[in-house]
């Protein structure tokens, strides 16, 4: 498989990592909240808030386990920007985007971690899981070939 081939391959999976819930809390009532890069969808009632509105409108004195989401999305960005270059250009450093897809997850954890020690709630970090798959699945290898 080409370099070029495995930018594209790279880009579509760090672009759909966009699609998955980077987190999502469970409550003993049985509603979830899912939260994504781009913001959070509530089940009950069904609602859906985006980042900037969460951070800028409706919050104020945020606890830093949730800061840690914005963190988690500007790194994301900047590995989807990177593998966006490799894509139009062939020439991306596999480190650079495997290493910000591995450091958005690990910012996904604290945000998990956080929300679990709120009583009647418990949260699942499945984007730190996503992040670190395309990680170890596309970034790795090529690290390794490069070493």
């Amino acid at each position: 498989m080409s370099d070029s081939t495995r930018s594209r391959r790279g880009l579509l999976a760090v672009a759909a990592l966009a699609a998955v819930p980077w987190s999502l809390q469970v409550f003993s009532v049985g509603d979830a909240t899912f939260l994504f890069v781009w913001g959070l969808v509530n089940t009950n009632p069904l609602q859906l808030t985006t980042l900037t509105d969460f951070l800028f409108r409706y919050t104020a004195g945020l606890p830093n386990y949730i800061l840690a989401w914005p963190l988690g999305a500007v790194l994301w960005l900047c590995a989807l920007a990177s593998a966006a270059v490799g894509a139009v250009s062939g020439r991306e450093d596999p480190r650079v985007t495997g290493g910000l897809l591995v450091l958005a997850g690990v910012t996904q954890v604290s945000v998990a971690f956080g929300f679990s020690v709120q009583p009647n709630r418990v949260a699942y970090p499945t984007g730190t899981l996503a992040l670190w798959l395309v990680a170890w699945w596309l970034y790795w290898p090529r690290v390794r070939r490069a070493a």
